[in-house]
């Protein structure tokens, strides 16, 4: 658990920016805490694994969208090489 209680993955823990993004949508923190430990993890390191920070900001914005859609885990990626 990071501040505030809000989850994070399995192997990585949440950024602080993406962790006040999701607090900030209310249907968001409440998919959030539903999805499992493993899905938190391959949405954390679909973020943090952008290299530039253009791109992780493009990122957390697209995840932010994706998570209110209601969608569980990032689409169209590998996954999580780190577990």
């Amino acid at each position: 658990m990071t501040k505030k209680g809000l989850a994070g993955g399995t192997v990585h823990k949440l950024p602080e920016d993406l962790r006040k993004v999701i607090l900030s949508t209310p249907a968001v923190k409440a998919l959030w805490e539903d999805i499992t430990p493993l899905a938190r993890n391959e949405w954390i390191c679909w973020v943090i694994s952008g290299k530039r920070a253009e791109t992780r900001g493009i990122r957390i914005e697209k995840a932010l969208s994706k998570l209110k859609g209601g969608m569980r885990r990032p689409c169209c990626w590998a996954g999580c090489i780190h577990r």
